[in-house]
Formats: C-alpha cells, sequence, structure tokens
C-alpha cells in the first residue's frame, strides 16, 4: 500500500521535515531527507520521470501572517509543469499548544446492538460525525479526503452496543497492566497541511485502562493514524511530530472506490514503527486484524516479531498492511502493548 515517488517527492518539498502517510494504493509514511537550502536545483525521479524545481522553501517556523510555504512549481523532463502547496510543518515549540483538538465530553450514546461488529438492518449512521469535507481529486501524497468540518469531526468514540450503527469502527483492547493513551489524527493536519500528526493535532484522545476496550467509529473517506504509548500523553520526535508505533487507516477513500460497484468502497489499514524507529526510540506493540481474523498486521513490542507491518527497513515497500474491498462495515480489532 505504498508508493515510493511520491514520498521522495514529498520529502524534498518539505526541505528536510518530516512529510506524511498515503493510503490506499500510495505511500502512508515519509521521512525527513537531506536538507536543501533556498535557491537549490531538487530533482528526483517520479513514475520513470525526472522532477526538478526550485527549492523556495527554508524551513523555517511560520509567522502568524504567513500561514502556508510559497508554492513551488515542478516539472516533470518532457511533460507539463504542475503547482504544488505544501503547508509549512509546525516546529516542535509551534506544536506545544493544541491548534484543534476535540475530546469526547461525556460518555458515548448507548445503542442496541447485540454485537458491536454485526452489521446495521438500514443504511450505516453519521450520527454525532460533523460535515464531510469533499475530497480533492489529487494523487499520491496530495490527496485530501474528509476530515471533517470542523476538523477532526470524521473521528469519534461510540458505545459497544451503538458501533455496530457505523461503516468503519475499531475496538480498541487495553494493555492488560497499564492505562495507555491513544491520540486519533487525520493526515491532512487543521491548517491544511501534511501535518496532522504533529503533537497538538487531535480528533480524539482517548486513555483505555488496563483490560479495557473502547470503541472508535471514522467518517467515510477518512484517512490518518492513530498512536498508542503507555501513561498520560504520545512521545515526540525533535520535530514535534507523535513518534510511537501507529495503527494507520483509510476508510472508504472515494478516490479508490470509484471502479467499485454501487455502495463498494476501498479501506486499507496497518501498523508502522517507522516513526518510532526513525526517532531511535521504542517501539510499542500493535496488532490490527479484522474480525473475521483477516488482513492482520502487527508489530510486538520493542519489534521483536513483524508480521505484514511498516518497519523502518520497508520504508519503501508496497502491499503490506489489510484491505478491504465491499459494502459491508468494516470491524477491526486493535490490541494495544502487543507481545508474542
Amino acid at each position: 500500500m505504498q508508493l515510493k515517488d511520491s514520498i521522495l517527492l514529498l520529502s524534498a518539498l518539505s526541505a528536510g521535515t518530516a512529510a506524511a502517510r498515503l493510503h490506499g494504493h500510495e505511500r502512508r509514511h515519509a521521512h525527513p531527507v537531506e536538507k536543501r537550502d533556498v535557491g537549490d536545483i531538487v530533482k528526483i525521479e517520479m513514475d520513470g520521470k525526472m522532477v526538478s524545481w526550485t527549492n523556495e522553501w527554508s524551513g523555517a517556523a511560520a509567522t502568524p501572517a504567513a500561514e502556508s510555504a510559497p508554492t513551488p512549481a515542478f516539472q516533470a523532463e518532457g511533460g507539463a509543469t504542475q503547482v504544488v502547496t505544501v503547508a509549512a510543518v509546525p516546529t516542535a515549540s509551534q506544536s506545544s499548544s493544541p491548534s484543534q483538538s476535540s475530546s469526547p465530553s461525556s460518555a458515548p450514546a448507548d445503542g442496541s446492538c447485540q454485537n458491536w461488529y454485526d452489521n446495521p438492518s438500514g443504511e450505516f449512521s453519521r450520527d454525532g460525525f460533523g460535515s464531510s469535507t469533499i475530497d480533492n481529486d489529487q494523487d499520491y501524497v496530495f490527496y485530501k479526503g474528509n476530515v471533517g468540518s470542523p476538523w477532526g469531526s470524521n473521528i469519534k468514540e461510540v458505545s459497544e452496543s451503538n458501533a455496530c450503527n457505523y461503516r468503519y469502527v475499531i475496538a480498541v483492547h487495553g494493555s492488560e497492566k497499564d492505562p495507555w493513551t491513544i491520540v486519533f489524527w487525520n493526515k491532512i493536519g487543521p491548517d491544511g497541511g501534511i501535518n496532522g500528526w504533529y503533537s497538538g493535532n487531535s480528533a480524539i484522545t482517548l486513555t483505555v485502562d488496563a483490560g479495557e476496550t473502547k470503541y472508535v467509529a471514522f467518517d467515510s473517506d477518512s484517512q490518518g493514524s492513530w498512536g498508542a504509548a503507555k501513561g498520560t500523553k504520545l512521545p515526540t520526535d525533535n520535530m514535534g511530530g507523535y513518534s510511537c508505533t501507529w495503527g494507520e487507516f483509510d476508510f472508504g477513500n472515494s478516490k479508490n472506490s470509484r471502479d467499485l460497484p454501487d455502495g463498494h468502497t476501498w479501506s486499507g489499514w496497518d501498523v508502522s514503527a517507522i516513526q518510532a524507529q526513525n526517532a531511535n526510540q521504542d517501539v510499542q506493540g500493535m496488532k490490527i486484524c479484522q474480525h473475521s481474523d483477516r488482513g492482520c498486521s502487527s508489530i510486538s513490542n520493542l519489534a521483536k516479531n513483524v508480521v505484514n507491518a511498516y518497519t523502518a527497513a520497508e520504508e519503501g515497500v508496497d502491499g503490506i498492511g489489510g484491505n478491504y474491498k465491499g459494502n459491508d462495515g468494516v470491524r477491526l480489532h486493535v490490541t494495544i502493548d502487543f507481545d508474542e
């Protein structure tokens, strides 16, 4: 599920900062590359063609009057020039105060589901979500699906007895020993940049106590991740990005679903330790499986055992993780503090 060329492009555009995860048939994660100075000519290979542009961004922190970086143009040799917008990535100090965050203010409403993993008898519910945002029809790392309006309102905690009414649901099974914090975010941040995983950005934040299970629903066409760590907050790297093990999701990707039969959608997911390993920090165990026990992706604590999941060694590999195409709901078990 990863595409190397698109990430090389974004990494270079980001001038040495962390980039982004993609979903569907695109790559989901990107990482720093060599920093380039303003005025340098940047060349990379993308889809078999050389792409070049003049770097106009120094990587300096954005000021209140400048919310995004300059818009560079790039040209594939023998092809047309295209314009790419890359929003400024927040620095660690900028990220210390949330730019957008929402947390459950009360217990989620009860429902009448016999089993959380069932499908409803009628249509799937959107109760409690904000307005949907329309996808931007872009390719690769630039794809923006539904981030919710307001931002983050495409992700919400639900009760076990109400979970079956939603199309995309995960059950988060807590550690056997300790409380853990789970933070959920969209790939696209509140400012429209590809920076949703920076500290301070949170669609919802949950505490999952030892032995507890919590349920989270996602609106259609949502792309992003969740991070999980023991204690009250997630670790961060020196840029302020969440540097724990990630569970990555792409639920009901509208662009990848266009060629499917009516009512069918494409979804994908995986576990990734890339961010933690690139920051030289501990890898937390996590396992994601469909309720049918198919499409499993797992990394054990400290990455002792990796199955169908991403470590730094698989950074440019495609086709890792689980996926589903169909008209039923997606039901995933997420086990944190996973070890075997």
